[in-house]
């Protein structure tokens, strides 16, 4: 594994390559070194002398009467089989997976070990995964929501989020991160207290909060200069 990763960094593999092939490594050499030692154990009760033949027919008796009282294990092993097949789930990923979330610190045939932002380690078995949400493939969208008394400053408010948008794309700081030009989808809600605007931003998904709160921030500044007022 170690090789084939070498081989993948000489050819420029791309980041999420070779952090599937971490995660995918860890449980193969897991697996490889129980096989191992089982394997050396049998080789050496045969060198010993010691017939293996009946451990291994108590084993297989053995087996089936576990198989019955372990069928969620099973479970377990089979669902985090197809999980590292299909790629669902890689270390370091931000994903929400039985109804907890948070970032994934390690992955086995077993279960997914996940610690979220209050920094509380989760061990959530992989038979109990049903749907995964993944935050970390691809891109991710910066929701920006904007609040204006009356109808009078839709369009100065409008006008203001895409100066915003444009001034943070060209930023060198936060460039890196934004991935396309704001879209201002417009008025989203109409309410007693005024209008709700909603804008949003195509951003790499774990820069989405940070591009977010600086795009508020430069947003309030903005209003504040238009005379725009909060509701």
């Amino acid at each position: 594994m170690r090789a084939f990763r070498r081989v993948l960094e000489r050819r420029a593999a791309s980041p999420d390559e070779l952090s599937r092939i971490d995660t995918v490594g860890k449980v193969f050499r897991y697996t490889a070194g129980v096989v191992i030692v089982l394997v050396a154990g049998m080789l050496i009760l045969g060198e010993l002398g010691i017939s293996i033949a009946p451990i291994l027919a108590t084993a297989g008796v053995a087996g089936v009467a576990i198989g019955f009282g372990a069928q969620s294990l099973v479970k377990d092993y089979f669902s985090g089989f197809f999980i590292l097949l299909e790629d669902q789930i890689r270390v370091g990923d931000m994903v929400e997976v039985a109804e907890k979330s948070g970032e994934v610190e390690e992955v086995t045939l077993r279960y997914v070990r996940l610690r979220d932002s209050d920094g509380f380690v989760y061990f959530v078995p992989n038979g109990e995964i049903k749907m995964v949400v993944n935050r970390s493939r691809g891109h991710a969208y910066a929701i920006i929501d904007a609040a204006i008394p009356g109808h009078h400053d839709v369009e100065p408010a409008l006008a203001a989020m895409r100066e915003v948008g444009e001034a943070l794309r060209k930023d060198p700081k936060f460039a890196p991160s934004i991935l396309g030009d704001t879209e201002v989808l417009g008025v989203e809600r109409w309410e007693l207290w005024g209008m709700g605007l909603r804008g949003r931003l195509k951003v790499l998904p774990r820069e989405r909060d940070a591009v977010r709160r600086e795009f508020l921030k430069r947003l309030a500044a903005a209003f504040d200069a238009r005379g725009i007022k909060s509701p």
